[in-house]
């Protein structure tokens, strides 16, 4: 269960980092 709460913060924390580069852009 660690596993797929650790790929869905990664997949989240990719998701905002694309959102933040996006708006600045």
């Amino acid at each position: 269960m660690f596993m797929v709460d650790i790929m869905i913060s990664m997949i989240f924390f990719i998701l905002l980092i694309i959102c933040i580069l996006v708006g600045v852009a």
